[in-house]
């Protein structure tokens, strides 16, 4: 018998992508488990710096609610998270901590924390430094879906006091990233919020290849870069690129470049969403170096670089030929192993390991 799953989340947004991964990759999570028949509502804190920048306000694949107080969790949705077959809590939300306490003594299925900032989240906790979740709530959770997974999975367990630690990566919608008729503008871009344990990177593979190459072009979109940046005159900049048009923007692209925060580095195994994405739009990556990169793209299906030597040789040297055939390989990679429903399944086989629900897993071969 099919057991369809009544799932509510708690995230840090599921409404904005402003300024935020975190969207994006719900949103992907949430609408495979949609086709894959489940029943999701996401509860929102309301906060003005996400109501102002909405991208997403009415989703088809899920019930999306908000709430200004946590209080209101044991009130307005006490009853929704008590009936809940599984409530899933992730990292970032506001007051988190308070809102796992009251969570934990209303679910009745399982409980669930799912870590987009895992490397982050450890180093807080280490340093008790941590504002949405206490090392002593860990093992609250029948399952902590870690955004990173090699080693660290093992160090949430052992020292950390996780009951079981899953991966659970981000993920692509085929649906809105794939390659569109746009014509080539750009040798090379980047789609990413300022970090500044990003910038030195940014610096020497992009920005320093831009000045070795005027008459190239490139493109920086994000939001919060410093008012002092120095750009060179070749390299455009979009303050904010919503969702819907990524897969123009990635289509726009000779190639994009993925760079890693220093933590996810130093912790490997943490693809960035913006691998996926690019890679189903057909987009040839260029990428900084970290550990478990190769189990995700192996080398046949990307490029890897350390200096701006490394980029000014690609951009000057690589044929179409060779570099769509690089990019062929890694969408069709992604497609069959990176999609919203493929992670949607990860997520409900770990739930069923466990043994507290039965489902009928052949849904469908949709990846």
């Amino acid at each position: 018998m099919t057991k369809k799953l009544d799932i509510v989340f708690l995230g840090l947004s599921l409404s904005s992508s402003w300024g935020n991964g975190h969207a994006t990759t719900f949103r992907g999570l949430l609408k495979g488990l949609h086709q894959l028949g489940h029943r999701v509502t996401f509860l929102e804190r309301d906060v003005p710096w996400y109501a102002n920048h909405r991208d997403l306000r009415d989703p088809d694949f899920c019930a999306l609610r908000y709430y200004e107080t946590v209080q209101e969790l044991q009130g307005d949705y006490a009853r929704c998270l008590q009936q809940a077959d599984v409530v899933v809590i992730g990292s970032f939300v506001p007051e988190g901590r308070a809102v796992i306490d009251i969570v934990a003594s209303l679910c009745k299925g399982q409980l669930c924390f799912y870590d987009i900032d895992t490397p982050v989240t450890l180093a807080k906790l280490s340093a008790d430094d941590c504002d949405y979740l206490r090392w002593r709530q860990i093992p609250y959770f029948d399952i902590y879906f870690s955004f990173t997974g090699g080693p660290m999975l093992t160090d949430l367990a052992q020292t950390f006091g996780a009951r079981r630690a899953e991966p659970l990566y981000c993920s692509v919608d085929p649906e809105r990233h794939y390659r569109t008729p746009d014509p080539i503008r750009w040798d090379l871009g980047y789609l990413g919020t300022y970090s500044m344990d990003r910038q030195a990177t940014l610096n020497a593979l992009l920005l320093e290849p831009a000045r070795r190459m005027p008459d190239r072009r490139f493109i920086v979109a994000g939001s919060q870069y410093p008012s002092d940046i120095e750009w060179p005159d070749n390299v455009e900049r979009i303050e904010h690129l919503p969702p819907a048009d990524h897969a123009a923007f990635y289509s726009r692209q000779r190639y994009t470049l993925n760079v890693t925060r220093s933590s996810m580095i130093a912790a490997g195994w943490s693809p960035s969403v913006r691998l996926f994405e690019a890679a189903a739009c057909g987009t040839p990556i260029i990428s900084d170096r970290w550990p478990g990169l190769d189990s995700f793209f192996p080398a046949s299906t990307i490029h890897t670089a350390k200096k701006p030597d490394d980029v000014v040789a690609i951009l000057a040297r690589e044929s179409a030929r060779t570099r769509l055939a690089m990019a062929d390989r890694a969408c069709k990679l992604v497609l069959s192993s990176h999609t919203g429903v493929a992670r949607a399944r990860e997520f409900i086989t770990a739930l069923t390991q466990k043994g507290a629900v039965v489902l009928d897993l052949d849904i469908g071969s949709a990846a």
